[in-house]
């Protein structure tokens, strides 16, 4: 392997081959529930040298592990621990390569920063709408690669939707120039849906021509306090008949995640956390004027207020207000986190479902662990939940996890496939659920994945271990082995 070291800092030059205590960093998943150990970290600064790179690993018959920022929550972007494999950084193809006012689009390389690539196109008069909680740390390569989705999908889609082309570099080493800007290209298979989502198992993103939106002429954040989710659902229809396009953010908080920022960020100073048990943080982004998103606020929410399905709303009176109502949404996984280890569950349900979901599977879940905190809150205009488990007050946290991970996570995920929906909404499968994946998916989608995945890593050098594992149980929810 010192050969192959070798050939890669001729490649890339040797101060960006990093081996020894230099690799702790990227060793270590964002969650820091599971540490690898590379054989080295590759830092190219071209999509020439990562063709270069995959090349002599592939001849080396050396497994790759793509990764970008290394803010992923399901331990997709570090290496086994083995310490045979390489880590591949892109965070030095970081450049912004084109701005194309006319066709409304940027092309930027994978290890650009999300803020960055938002902060360009809001100089350049444009808005690029993905929004993380990350986005100061995670690349657009890492969000694309895991298909990231984030606060205003409702209204614009998820990194898939907002991708028009890809530049890939394959597990042969070769390079597909697919950067067009296209919004319309009806010739064959979509290969850039198969790169997007695919977690660096395929081959890897080195650059994407991205679309870009007018900016709207005013956006407004209301927070409303609810008595129940059914109540959540119906203001969501509400908010999608009085402001239709204009609806751009619809997030739902639990009292037990509002009661954690609370605790561990008392200077926010949480609205209404203690008078209900839900809370929604809407956004509306008007194309016309502030005062025309206001007044279609104040509409709603006298609408929702007449018919009993909000107790108590706020419109924000400036953008810091506006900033500071986001900031607290921001600040559950933060707070969680801050609360200790804990249980996280990135699920879809359709939006008609969630409310019976809730709480049917809180029900199910007291009974077999009573005691446990739910942390509950998402994405609900898409039908993204974060259904979060917390270790009881008086439990000690990383002996609840052991003790009772397997079994929550079984039961969560036995009830998401009883309401049709997903184990995984936008986080990805990574290492973490890439053996529970085929209990929930078809046999016929698993099978179309690995033909998938021989034909295009016949050898299984990118990025093994995630998404698809080749020892899995097939045992389906509600059948015995």
């Amino acid at each position: 392997m010192h050969t192959l070291t070798n050939q890669l800092a001729t490649i890339v030059g040797a101060a960006h081959v990093l081996t020894g205590d230099d690799l702790a960093e990227y060793e270590q998943d964002w969650r820091k529930r599971r540490r690898g150990k590379a054989l080295a970290v590759v830092r190219p600064g071209t999509v020439e040298e990562v063709a270069a790179v995959i090349q002599a690993c592939r001849d080396a018959h050396v497994c790759v592990v793509p990764q970008g920022g290394n803010t992923g929550l399901v331990v997709g972007a570090i290496p086994d621990g083995s310490g045979s494999q390489i880590v591949l950084s892109l965070r030095r193809l970081a450049s912004v390569r084109a701005i194309d006012p006319e066709n409304m689009t940027m092309t930027v390389e994978a290890g650009c920063i999300l803020k960055v690539v938002q902060d360009t196109a809001d100089d350049a008069g444009f808005l690029f709408p993905l929004s993380l909680g990350a986005e100061g740390s995670c690349t657009i390569g890492g969000n694309l690669a895991t298909n990231a989705g984030g606060t205003q999908v409702v209204r614009y889609g998820n990194a898939r939707d907002l991708c028009l082309g890809l530049e890939v570099v394959t597990a042969q080493g070769e390079i597909w120039h697919g950067l067009s800007g296209l919004r319309k290209d009806n010739t064959g298979y979509d290969l850039r849906d198969l790169f997007v989502g695919s977690e660096g198992t395929l081959g890897v993103i080195t650059a994407a021509t991205l679309k870009l939106y007018p900016k709207p002429a005013a956006k407004l954040t209301a927070w409303a306090a609810l008595a129940c989710l059914e109540d959540a659902s119906a203001l969501l229809g509400l908010a999608h008949s009085h402001l239709a396009a204009n609806l751009t953010g619809y997030e739902v908080m639990g009292r037990s995640a509002l009661a954690l920022v609370d605790k561990h960020y008392p200077h926010l100073r949480v609205p209404m956390w203690q008078e209900t048990p839900w809370c929604v943080l809407l956004e509306n982004s008007d194309s016309d004027s502030e005062e025309h998103a206001r007044t279609q606020f104040e509409r709603l929410l006298e609408t929702a207020f007449e018919t009993g399905l909000i107790k108590d709303a706020i419109i924000a009176e400036n953008m810091r207000q506006a900033k500071d109502l986001w900031h607290i949404r921001e600040s559950i996984s933060l707070a969680q986190a801050e609360e200790g280890p804990n249980i996280k569950h990135d699920i879809s349900i359709a939006v008609s479902l969630i409310p019976e979901f809730v709480r049917v599977t809180d029900a199910a879940l007291v009974a077999a662990v009573p005691g446990i905190r739910f942390v509950n809150f998402g994405h609900l205009g898409d039908g993204n939940l974060h259904y979060n488990i917390q270790a009881p007050v008086a439990q000690n946290n990383n002996t609840f996890l052991a003790q009772h991970e397997d079994t929550i996570s079984t039961l969560v995920y036995d009830m998401v496939h009883r309401f049709h929906g997903s184990i995984s909404a936008e986080h990805g499968v990574g290492e973490l659920k890439c053996g529970t994946l085929p209990r929930y998916k078809s046999a016929v989608a698993m099978q179309l994945m690995r033909v998938i995945k021989q034909a295009l890593d016949p050898d299984n050098r990118m990025n093994p271990g995630k998404v698809l594992d080749p020892v899995v149980s097939t045992e389906k929810p509600g059948e015995t082995g």
